[in-house]
């Protein structure tokens, strides 16, 4: 069985800059409080929350789009890939960050409650504090 959610928040911040920060091994390191190693170069690999988190660049489009294949240390070797797709719309004086989140494991449920509190609840401090 495939796993799937979808959590959406307005964050005030343009879409380019939330793209720009997501995709920078610096910027998304400092938005999460947690060290990440990435780039904005569809095909390349990334490391998030010190390892815990790997995969790669699947499709880019700034300011707009992010979709990565996703998985972290909790899934077994026989487990594919899951599915991270990040959409950014203006929405106001901010943006709306859509995430939908595929393909995950059984286990895959926790997750949803991790976006939350590892990335959408450091985001705004991090915004709010630019």
């Amino acid at each position: 069985m495939s796993v799937e959610f979808e959590i959406s928040e307005v964050f005030l911040s343009s879409p380019e800059e939330i793209y720009d920060t997501w995709l920078d091994s610096d910027g998304h390191s400092a938005m999460t409080g947690s060290p990440a190693s990435i780039s904005s170069s569809v095909g390349d690999k990334f490391m998030a929350a010190d390892g815990y988190i790997t995969g790669k660049n699947l499709e880019l489009t700034r300011g707009k789009l992010i979709r990565q294949a996703w998985r972290t240390q909790e899934f077994d070797d026989s487990d594919v890939d899951s599915e991270l797709v990040v959409m950014l719309v203006a929405e106001g004086s901010g943006t709306r960050l859509t995430l939908k989140h595929t393909d995950l494991p059984d286990h895959g449920m926790q997750y949803k409650q991790g976006w939350i509190d590892h990335y959408f609840v450091p985001m705004k401090a991090y915004i709010q504090a630019k």
